[in-house]
């Protein structure tokens, strides 16, 4: 086994804030149309400030195709919002027309944003199908609506397995190797937790509210189900981002050589959201790109590539045959649908 190489991550606070104020007083004065370069810059520094072996990413997205996503999605929700004061059977028309090209607009959306990244000069790139794009992204969330969340876990897992089976760094394609049983594991914890929380506070609430107030067990219900829902954001959220981290990337391999790895801890997790959540609404916001940094550095310097030969050679052998192709898929990827 070769030497694990280990993600760095050099974006500073400090640096990132300039490029945050800018964006952000840009976006206002113009409207919003300005968030499609503002979300260039902000993908620039964090590949540019992501290394692995000594080298960085580098992200390369054509702002106006950024600008052409977002006009789809600002038409699309508009119209429903419009249609919804005047037709709710228009409303339900234009929604259903949201939920069957979401999948195809989200697979464009994957091979934009995959194609426009690289590492060492050579792009990554996305194969997915149309079919398994509306498989994962609208057969299998119904059939998780269906089940009252129970089939969640089974849909996250064909997500995933289809976003990192049918991508590609060059021409070596990414493998996804985890069953559904971890993914069930993960929520199978937080469940209980989930529920514990709601018993104490609802018994909490009894002792609190007064006995003279009317529905007082359903007063007690609704608050305990809000400070429920609190404590899966505050929590819940990080555990469950932690896990899945770990077990997407425990179980990523590249061209079935080479593997990575991920030990992000949800303790540590818990501590940087948490403190980022005060921090920036104690600040009215001005944390955020502090507290973007902290969060990015965190999770990227937790995973390690354990390359199956030497990374050198590795990056040599892929770009050699991803040469001719490279120029046939440039053209078909001109629009970001994501925000």
């Amino acid at each position: 086994m070769k030497n694990r190489e280990r993600l760095q991550f050099t974006g500073q606070g400090g640096e990132y804030f300039k490029i945050w104020i800018v964006n952000l007083l840009l976006s206002i004065l113009t409207l919003g149309i300005y968030s499609a370069w503002a979300k260039v810059r902000r993908n620039q520094y964090f590949y540019r400030h992501t290394r692995l072996a000594g080298a960085c990413f580098d992200y390369h997205g054509d702002p106006k195709a950024i600008l052409k996503g977002r006009i789809i999605a600002v038409v699309l929700v508009v119209a429903y919002t419009l249609a919804g004061r005047f037709s709710p059977l228009i409303a339900l028309a234009i929604l259903l027309l949201i939920l069957l090209v979401m999948p195809w607009l989200l697979k464009r959306s994957l091979r934009f944003r995959l194609y426009n990244s690289s590492y060492r000069g050579l792009r990554f790139a996305f194969y997915g199908k149309t079919g398994g794009a509306y498989l994962s992204w609208l057969a299998w969330p119904l059939a998780s609506v269906l089940s009252v969340g129970l089939l969640w876990p089974l849909t996250q897992q064909r997500i995933v397995r289809y976003m990192r089976d049918n991508s590609a760094y060059g021409n070596a394609l990414f493998r996804f190797t985890a069953g559904t049983g971890g993914f069930y594991k993960i929520y199978l914890l937080v469940i209980p937790m989930l529920v514990a929380i709601f018993v104490l506070l609802l018994v909490a609430s009894q002792l609190v509210i007064p006995d003279d107030v009317e529905q007082r067990m359903a007063v007690g219900g609704a608050l305990a189900g809000i400070g429920t829902y609190l404590g899966m954001l505050i929590f819940g959220y990080p555990y469950v981002s932690a896990r899945l981290q770990n077990l997407i990337w425990n179980n990523t391999q590249l061209a079935g050589v080479h593997r990575f790895t991920s030990e992000v801890k949800a303790s540590g997790l818990f501590g940087i959201m948490f403190s980022n959540l005060i921090l920036t609404l104690l600040t009215l916001g001005f944390y955020k790109p502090f507290a973007d940094i902290r969060l990015a550095r965190y999770r990227i310097e937790h995973i390690s590539l354990i390359p199956g030969a030497d990374l050198e050679n590795i990056v040599a052998g892929i770009e050699s045959q991803a040469a001719a192709t490279g120029e046939e898929i440039a053209e078909m990827f001109d629009f970001d649908i994501a925000l």
